[in-house]
């Protein structure tokens, strides 16, 4: 039972959801949940985890925001119209192929694409990690609702800084350094 809640570089992946330009204008959270997600790519990229990012509906939403396309590097998005990230094909083949059992969502919006695919990714035996500070809704009340919902469907529910810590396990190393350096 308490195996769900550890985190292991070796069996995680990085989800970034729809942190698209069009959506991220009207998140009142926005920065502090872009800021977030882009450690968390830094530990991904330093630790090898894989990292899948998606868009929904690029041509009406925008692309994904530049500074969260520049940390990704070479990553390119999986583009959805579904809501779940789980109903485009190309997105449960990386999900699939990375070989990882346990999920690190973020993205937008909490209460609609977030949650399904939290969702279809537990139904489909993965483990959530749902990052409570790099998520967002446009109304805090969506957003409050729907972290209650996955908490209680069975996702694990945590903040970034628990999801960095958990994947860095010590202080002294080098990637250690470089994350205390962008949450001070």
């Amino acid at each position: 039972m308490l195996e769900k809640f550890f985190l292991d570089r070796d069996d995680a992946l990085l989800v970034v959801v729809d942190i698209q330009e069009r959506l991220a204008r009207v998140m009142e959270e926005r920065d502090v949940v872009v800021n977030n997600c882009l450690h968390l790519v830094e530990l991904a990229r330093l630790h090898s985890i894989p990292i899948v990012v998606t868009e929904q509906y690029p041509k009406g939403l925008g692309p994904t925001l530049p500074e969260i396309t520049d940390a990704l590097g070479d990553t390119g998005p999986v583009e959805k119209i579904t809501f779940s990230c789980c109903g485009e094909a190309g997105f449960l083949e990386k999900v699939r192929s990375a070989g990882r059992k346990k999920i690190i969502l973020t993205g937008m919006e909490t209460h609609v694409c977030v949650l399904q695919t939290a969702l279809d990714l537990m139904k489909d035996g993965y483990t959530v990690h749902l990052v409570e500070d790099a998520v967002t809704s446009r109304r805090r009340e969506n957003k409050e609702t729907a972290l209650r919902f996955l908490r209680d469907a069975g996702c694990v529910v945590t903040c970034t800084e628990t999801v960095l810590f958990q994947i860095l396990e010590r202080a002294g190393t080098d990637e250690f350094k470089s994350i205390a350096r962008r949450i001070k």
